[in-house]
């Protein structure tokens, strides 16, 4: 039996200079995620391209990663994304 690596699960901040606005979501891949979100294959995302990556936190559960991205969306505060960023 070989020691499978864990899968990390992320709760990403987006930033679009264009739009000066912020983009939270949740994923298994920064990489790919921030991909399709420049890609303009993303409804919510596609008028603020380019995002770049601002803010990460890791999890170890899916459902974790979600609490927390609905716990940051919850506050609806530009003002508290930007503490988090700063950090």
């Amino acid at each position: 039996m070989g020691h499978k690596s864990p899968i990390m699960f992320f709760v990403y901040i987006l930033y679009s200079k264009s739009l000066d606005r912020y983009y939270v979501g949740h994923t298994v891949s920064l990489n790919d995620r921030l991909k399709r979100h420049n890609s303009g294959r993303s409804k919510a995302t596609k008028g603020g391209i380019p995002w770049v990556i601002s803010y990460t936190e890791t999890f170890e559960t899916k459902a974790d990663a979600y609490k927390r991205e609905r716990s940051i969306k919850a506050k609806k505060s530009r003002i508290f994304i930007e503490k988090l960023i700063a950090r």
